[in-house]
């Protein structure tokens, strides 16, 4: 169970959010406090994916969401509930609020309509943040979600979508986690089970031929 993929055409733009994950200075930028993932989602081309495809989002009318993960610098309302919380918390390099460790790293830069969220607990960018009902006010029917990690962010918001009724899609080459080769077994064996699993050249095809299939397609 879950070694093989379903192969459904990419959806067209209709009805499609691109999510951006955790692709924040912080993160995945030069000075990361995650340097080994920050290796692996510049070296793997992921990030450079994640890129591309929102500029092609943008060209083609396609709601671009960034989620960004960041902490107060007195801690109020992050979770401590999970180790994962606690090592960050020690970390050298803090998500702190207003600072340039939860700006988008290069090359993503944000344009003005784009949409930011920013949570401040939790492992998911859907859970308790707002962002389920944004998705709904923009008529999202599907969820496009890229970014980092394939280790604990990129698994939640798939599965939250799902379980929100969207259709979920993972260009399996915009994602990234340590370490490297654990992203494709996580994709294979897990993620293809509720996700349409897809490629960057793939969707950015979809989105620029005109009668494409419609989201969810």
């Amino acid at each position: 169970m879950g070694r093989t993929e379903e192969r459904r055409r990419p959806p067209g733009p209709e009805g499609v959010v691109l999510l951006t994950v955790e692709c924040q200075r912080g993160v995945v930028g030069p000075d990361s406090a995650l340097p080994e993932l920050a290796a692996e989602a510049r070296e793997s081309g992921a990030l450079a994916n994640v890129a591309r495809l929102v500029g092609a989002a943008r060209a083609a009318g396609v709601q671009v969401v960034h989620a960004l993960a960041e902490r107060r610098p007195d801690g109020r309302g992050s979770s401590a509930n999970a180790r994962l919380f606690r090592v960050a918390a020690r970390l050298p390099v803090q998500q702190l609020t207003g600072s340039p460790a939860v700006d988008l790293a290069e090359p993503l830069e944000a344009a003005d309509e784009d949409l930011v969220v920013r949570r401040l607990h939790g492992l998911s960018p859907l859970a308790g943040t707002g962002l389920d009902a944004l998705l709904r006010n923009l008529g999202c029917r599907t969820l496009v979600v890229t970014g980092v990690s394939a280790n604990v962010a990129v698994p939640n918001a798939v599965f939250d979508a799902v379980n929100l009724g969207y259709t979920a899609v993972v260009p399996r080459d915009a994602v990234a986690g340590v370490p490297a080769d654990y992203t494709p077994a996580m994709i294979r064996n897990t993620l293809a089970l509720v996700a349409t699993v897809t490629t960057t050249d793939e969707l950015l095809a979809a989105w620029a031929t005109p009668g494409a299939a419609p989201a969810g397609g």
